[in-house]
């Protein structure tokens, strides 16, 4: 099992986060319709969340591997933009990240998390539904009738 470490994001992070996530998301460039908005992600895009929310990186041997960002609200702690490089993916990098956001979320109060998953990706539907998730909702993205993703949750308490 990785010792995998975690940390959260800062401004020096920036081009790691872009680096890891656009490598983590390049598989499906030319699959998913609407293409992943992760295509345009530039470094201006990172600061924004990074002031909207939390960026946490996953280290190995102080090597980032993986991030995820997560943003507390009301009702809920939305989690999205979990990326983990190919080369580290199947080794539980991502249900570790997962696992860290879901404690935050806690120290937070918040008894929710919910994040989208794209309904042509039936794999990472499946990953999150093994980590306690359930679909709460069908949404589409701007332009499109039929149902592009959905909604997810894992209730915490």
């Amino acid at each position: 099992m990785l010792e995998i470490m975690f940390r959260d994001a800062d401004e020096r992070d920036i081009p790691t986060i872009v680096a890891i996530t656009q490598a983590a998301f390049r598989e499906y460039e030319g699959v998913l319709d609407p293409p992943s908005s992760v295509r345009d992600e530039t470094p201006a895009k990172v600061r924004a969340k990074l002031q909207e929310g939390v960026t946490v990186l996953a280290l190995l041997n102080e090597d980032a591997i993986g991030a995820v960002y997560f943003s507390p609200h009301s009702a809920y702690t939305y989690m999205g933009r979990l990326a983990v490089l190919p080369a580290w993916r199947g080794q539980g990098v991502g249900a570790a990240l997962v696992a860290h956001v879901e404690a935050r979320a806690r120290s937070l109060g918040s008894g929710r998390v919910r994040l989208g998953v794209r309904i042509a990706l039936p794999h990472l539907r499946a990953m999150y539904e093994r980590l306690g998730y359930r679909v709460v909702e069908e949404r589409s993205h701007a332009g499109y009738s039929a149902p592009t993703y959905v909604m997810m949750e894992k209730d915490l308490l």
